[in-house]
């Protein structure tokens, strides 16, 4: 046999509990016309389409206005029916709308044993309580819902505020683009690449977040810059708060000498342009002093040449990755924050996820985080045309011990100081 359709409306915690709220509602505090511009405002915060809206609206003027001074009980007792004749639409589309605010938390319902919707009066005939579609609930939660609708109209504002600075910062970027006739071939080349990419990434900018429209026009206010040759922002310091080496004392430590024993010194040979190697075992600031003892030099010689972590000092990544800052990503002050941004500059360079994933469980969190900035660099300057594809080919040379992150970064940081020289 079928099973039997289920008798009765649908019971879940959350309609009990709004029932429960709605009894400890003061009659009295809030107009109906308040209630009835609430639920006007209630679509531009998400909680209710326009149709439910004008339900709800049309209960709340059903009651009369002395239901809700004190003393009143606003309890609607009209059929669906006659809602879908007031609203013009069908009573099955009624009822599902009740539901729906009931789910919202907007309406409470008071099912009789038939269904109907009748009131119960005392002796002298005032209504007292009743079967029907009460509206206590929206007098407990006015104050809640009212902030979510102020709320709801600040964002609003700010988003729009933060559209118009966007697209007048294109226009302007385009504007001195066209205009700017000595500009050399190679440069307006590379600054028109980057506008479009961050058109690309705003998508319709009526949609986008006013976060990222912000970022996205404080770039493109860097690109008129960049157009107009004004004179490069002063870039703020990277400062550690923590010494580079813990036994150092008042003066200045400097690391002159590669931290690798002999047997690995071949393989971290790099330019004359690089900079000075770190590696996690000394010159960082969770680590001991700048020479291990041989106990420890001893143990960090037989451990297995594709696990050694092959890092570089955060500076020297900021230095090699300007992508960071072309894109508005936030500069990382930690490793940790390095491989928060991850995820963020996967969607920048096109990056699946699931290659994300494989670097990450095949080199750990904070070399793939690298190798991912790595990618983005090479992808803004045009060297690669498959990031995705790029990341897992170096995710499988880490798997064979091939993969030297340091040799990339050095490489870019040399390449781009070159650059910037005259």
């Amino acid at each position: 046999m079928p099973p039997k359709r289920s008798i009765g409306r649908r019971q879940t915690p959350t309609r009990a509990e709004f029932r429960r709220l709605a009894l400890s509602a003061e009659i009295g505090t809030v107009t109906r016309g308040q209630l009835a511009v609430l639920a006007q405002n209630l679509p531009c915060t998400g909680m209710v389409n326009a149709t439910e809206a004008y339900l709800l609206t049309t209960l709340i003027n059903t009651a009369p206005a002395e239901a809700f001074e004190k003393g009143g009980r606003p309890i609607i007792f009209k059929s669906n029916q006659q809602l879908a004749f007031e609203i013009n639409r069908s009573a099955g589309r009624v009822s599902r709308l009740l539901s729906r605010l009931f789910d919202a938390g907007l309406i409470t319902m008071q099912d009789s044993g038939n269904y109907k919707r009748y009131p119960t009066r005392d002796v002298e005939g005032v209504i007292v309580d009743g079967c029907g579609i009460d509206m206590r609930i929206l007098i407990v939660r006015y104050r809640e819902l009212d902030e979510l609708v102020r709320q709801a109209r600040v964002e609003k504002a700010a988003a729009n505020a933060a559209l118009r600075r966007y697209r007048g910062a294109l226009r302007n970027l385009r504007r001195a683009l066209a205009s700017a006739c000595c500009l050399p071939q190679r440069k307006r080349a590379r600054l028109e690449v980057r506008l479009e990419k961050v058109i690309t990434l705003v998508g319709i900018a009526t949609r986008a977040p006013s976060a990222l429209l912000l970022r996205a026009t404080a770039l493109l206010e860097w690109f008129v810059e960049r157009v107009m040759r004004l004179p490069r922002r002063p870039e703020v310091a990277f400062v550690r708060h923590d010494s580079a080496c813990r036994c150092a004392g008042s003066g200045m430590h400097k690391q002159s000498t590669s931290p690798d024993s002999h047997e690995e010194s071949n393989d971290d040979q790099r330019s004359a342009t690089a900079g000075p190697l770190i590696s996690p075992r000394v010159g960082s600031a969770s680590e001991g002093a700048s020479e291990a003892s041989p106990r420890r030099r001893r143990r960090a010689i037989i451990q297995p040449r594709h696990s050694r972590q092959e890092m570089v000092a955060l500076q020297d990544i900021l230095r090699a990755i300007p992508a960071l800052s072309t894109y508005g990503l936030a500069l990382p002050r930690s490793w940790s924050d390095l491989a928060r941004l991850a995820p963020q500059m996967c969607r920048i360079a096109g990056i699946s996820d699931h290659a994300r994933r494989r670097a990450v469980d095949e080199m750990g969190e904070h070399r793939a985080a690298v190798a991912i900035a790595i990618t983005l660099q090479k992808f803004d300057r045009q060297e690669v045309s498959s990031p995705n594809g790029y990341l897992r080919a170096m995710t499988e040379r880490a798997g064979a011990g091939e993969l030297h992150l340091s040799r990339s970064i050095f490489g870019l940081a040399a390449r781009y100081t070159m650059e910037l020289l005259p």
